[in-house]
């Protein structure tokens, strides 16, 4: 087990190669400098945080270029889960972490929409969103309709909400001293905690997708 003590220099650098020269060529000479310097620090803070936060999964450094018009090969980022407590991202610009439903699959969509609609459990997504944002997480939706969906009241006390086709927290830090040190597993600890009161109530209101999978 390796003991995470930060991402070195070098895996900014290595990002910032990438970003310059997105191509088989720069991967392929580089691929110890990501190995060791990008993504073995990211598997050391996932092993330490995986008891809190859920088990970890690092997504592949390749893009799905199928139906893409940008037809460069790699991320130019790596980013990770834990469970469903939240997301860890590393780039040449910094840290990121995230927490929520950052796609919402049509059950899940009606559930928080119903749930957003009602009362209690409006107000307490308000109550929870207020809590995260004054701990320093932003929460926002990636995607969102113009106006209130069919069947809701289009002056609803929770209308904005109503409009979130997705809702997650976010919060990111441009690169710094800390980011080199252990010291950044703290940070992520205390970012992915303060989100929770989103969490749990999309846990509770949402939940996972129960529809079928797709063949």
């Amino acid at each position: 087990m390796t003991t995470f003590a930060g991402w070195p220099e070098a895996a900014l650098d290595f990002y910032r190669g990438l970003e310059a020269d997105n191509s088989k060529a720069y991967w392929t000479a580089h691929k110890a400098v990501y190995e060791a310097s990008v993504l073995g620090p990211m598997q050391a803070l996932l092993e330490d945080l995986a008891g809190e936060f859920g088990e970890p999964h690092v997504f592949r450094p390749y893009r799905d270029i199928r139906f893409s018009a940008d037809k460069t090969p790699y991320k130019t980022a790596i980013g990770a889960t834990l469970g469903g407590s939240g997301y860890v991202q590393l780039s040449a610009t910094g840290l990121g972490i995230g927490a929520g439903c950052h796609v919402m699959a049509p059950d899940q969509l009606a559930r928080f929409r119903a749930a957003v609609d009602a009362e209690r459990s409006g107000d307490a997504l308000v109550a929870a969103i207020a809590e995260v944002e004054s701990g320093g997480v932003a929460v926002t939706a990636h995607e969102q309709l113009k106006r209130v969906p069919r069947g809701f009241d289009s002056e609803h006390p929770r209308a904005e909400l109503l409009r979130d086709k997705d809702l997650v927290a976010w919060k990111d830090w441009p690169v710094a001293p800390w980011l080199h040190t252990a010291e950044a597993e703290q940070v992520v600890a205390d970012a992915l905690r303060t989100s929770r009161p989103l969490t749990r109530w999309l846990d509770e209101h949402v939940g996972p997708s129960t529809a079928p999978a797709r063949r």
